[in-house]
């Protein structure tokens, strides 16, 4: 059980009041506020793009256990709590698969994403597949979507919204150019915390 405090109420409540109209359906809408809330921008209604159903598709996969992997140990730790007051979902980051350094690839953390993708697709087949957050790294990002050009088996959702300059855009366009279920938010803007921002607005309509 979710007991919101009154002044995230009144938040969501003026955000609400305050969105232009758009075309997003409810749970979308329920990712732009939490979004928008995260950032303090209401510009983000802009810059968010959802492949169809990519929502309510989340939803039915973090209900059947589907386990989520991110790109920092920051954005797990933002949703390990949301996840255990809702679906108890399992939440891990790149860096349970860092080992020693030793590692391919072009960066550490798209290391990390690929072993854990590998792992954990293995284990959960199906609806269950994970969900990717990337909130951080666009090698990781590139690197996953490059590997899954290849994969028998493709993430129940991708959220794509690393932050900064380098490759950030690039990865971002790569990500919509795919058919995969996937959350993106354009521009250069992203971040840990809008990442783990999406999932746990998914999380919370999931009870």
């Amino acid at each position: 059980m979710i007991k919101d405090h009154p002044i995230f109420i009144e938040s969501i409540n003026f955000i609400r009041t305050n969105l232009e109209a758009n075309d997003f359906n409810y749970l979308e809408n329920k990712v732009l506020e939490r979004l928008v809330h995260t950032s303090g921008d209401f510009n983000i209604q802009n810059l968010l793009e959802f492949s169809e159903d990519a929502c309510e598709k989340a939803i039915q996969s973090l209900r059947e256990g589907a386990p989520i992997l991110t790109d920092t140990d920051m954005a797990a730790t933002a949703i390990k709590s949301m996840a255990q007051n809702t679906t108890g979902n399992q939440v891990c980051s790149a860096k349970k698969w860092f080992q020693d350094n030793a590692y391919l690839g072009s960066t550490k953390t798209a290391y990390g994403i690929l072993k854990g993708w590998k792992e954990l697709s293995e284990k959960y087949i199906g609806i269950k597949s994970p969900i990717v957050v990337i909130g951080s790294s666009p090698t990781a990002l590139m690197d996953l979507l490059d590997h899954l050009d290849d994969s028998n088996n493709t993430p129940s959702l991708i959220i794509g919204m690393p932050v900064g300059f380098i490759g950030v855009e690039k990865s971002k366009q790569k990500l919509l150019g795919t058919n995969y279920s996937r959350i993106v938010m354009n521009s250069t803007r992203g971040g840990a915390a809008m990442a783990a921002a999406t999932v746990n607005a998914l999380l919370r309509e999931c009870i």
